[in-house]
């Protein structure tokens, strides 16, 4: 709010009166308040950006050793990608001639598409696919609380009927490729994932596939 100060423009007793002038002074207060409230206006209804994280499940530990002969990966899949294309295999790796007689390791190529790795790890991970949707519609239902329905899912993805993955990428490797695949494992509610190095056997045998 502005204010007008007048002065008496200096006129002596007897003396010849000037004009009167006026000098013109701002109250910031007003503007002040209106900063504040302002201010507290945006912070109030602001929304920050939450950070988009992928959660991932890991399995505990089991507390007894795998008894001789049976096989250590328990439903698990390998996909190991290279340039454009993308391969997996199922359960553990066997290189030819290896010691325990188990017949040698084939890749199966698939594709980065809805009928490629989408379909592959719906079929596998049905057990967790079918607990996310009941779940689900008891989170919608209001049966059970945010709290439950996070947990429960977490028990379902850590449990031994859940599929595990393995993602390995030789040299030729693209990012975005490796991206797309762990998009869709985030899709199929693949719990524990697991990429790394790919080993001098399992490379082998990517470039006598890659060379047929």
């Amino acid at each position: 709010m502005a204010e007008l100060a007048q002065d008496d423009g200096g006129a002596k007793k007897g003396g010849k009166k000037r004009p009167k002038k006026g000098s013109a002074r701002i109250d910031m207060t007003p503007m002040v308040d209106l900063g504040f409230l302002l201010l507290t206006f945006f912070v109030m209804t602001s929304t920050f950006a939450k950070p988009k994280v992928m959660s991932l499940a890991y399995p505990a530990k089991d507390p007894v050793d795998v008894p001789e002969g049976q096989d250590k990966v328990n439903n698990a899949i390998t996909f190991i990608v290279s340039d454009d294309r993308l391969f997996y295999y199922k359960g553990e790796f066997y290189p030819e001639g290896n010691p325990k007689g188990k017949p040698a390791t084939e890749l199966i190529e698939t594709n980065f598409g809805p009928q490629g790795i989408r379909k592959l790890l719906a079929d596998e991970n049905k057990f967790v696919l079918n607990k996310k949707v009941e779940l689900d519609a008891k989170l919608q239902k209001k049966q059970i609380a945010d709290s439950i329905h996070k947990k429960e899912l977490d028990d379902a993805k850590r449990d031994k009927r859940a599929l595990k993955v393995l993602v390995k990428t030789d040299m030729k490797a693209k990012t975005r490729n490796f991206i797309d695949v762990i998009d869709e494992l985030y899709i199929a509610s693949i719990g524990v994932i697991a990429p790394v190095d790919i080993m001098n056997s399992e490379q082998a045998l990517l470039d006598k596939t890659l060379n047929k």
